[in-house]
């Protein structure tokens, strides 16, 4: 039995996590979602983790997230950390110490429109006012630097008719609905990133 620990700010719906935990039971995948850590206690995904009975796990005290995370992380035995709409930046230091790989999904072509407060609807506002015609998800390894890693999956769009942001952000959740819970069994299957 492979183990995970989902991360997120709690600002989005939820979605990605959701899927996630679909996927998982509808594959039978060899799976354990050990918890979902929050950072926000109002977030709609803690009613989505209870609905899966899966731990939650609360940290709203920025002073001491870097350690509890550490700490948090040393206790389980954990082959993956998946990201899904966690906007904090992992520390330098939690990533020297805790060797398990850390993957997220980006809702663009990374390199394009990567970086320091680019994550979600500013994502796509700037695609959309950038005139792409093309946008997508990025699966990729986390490291010391915003959207940097290692790519490990891409998959396009074409938003050519999108009229809004908020119709790129439509088209680009069915992609990292469909690539974000394959490349993470598949990287659990492999045993290597």
């Amino acid at each position: 039995m492979k183990k995970i620990a989902i991360l997120t700010s709690g600002h989005s719906r939820g979605s990605n996590f959701r899927n996630i935990c679909e996927y998982i039971k509808e594959n039978k995948c060899d799976i354990q979602i050990e918890f979902l850590l929050v950072t926000d206690a109002s977030a709609p995904v803690i009613e989505l983790a209870r609905q899966q009975d899966i731990k939650i796990v609360y940290f709203l005290d920025k002073k001491y997230f870097d350690k509890s995370l550490i700490d948090l992380c040393e206790t389980y035995e954990l082959d993956l950390i998946v990201l899904a709409g966690f906007i904090r930046k992992i520390p330098r230091e939690f990533l020297q110490r805790i060797k398990t790989p850390i993957v997220n999904i980006h809702p663009a072509l990374l390199p394009k429109y990567g970086g320091k407060g680019m994550y979600g609807m500013y994502v796509h506002e700037t695609v959309f006012k950038s005139k792409e015609t093309v946008s997508g998800a990025t699966v990729h390894l986390v490291n010391e630097h915003y959207d940097e890693g290692k790519i490990l999956q891409q998959k396009s769009c074409d938003i050519s008719k999108c009229i809004s942001p908020q119709e790129i952000a439509d088209t680009v959740i069915k992609i990292e609905h469909e690539i974000y819970p394959k490349t993470i069994v598949k990287i659990l299957q492999e045993d290597k990133v």
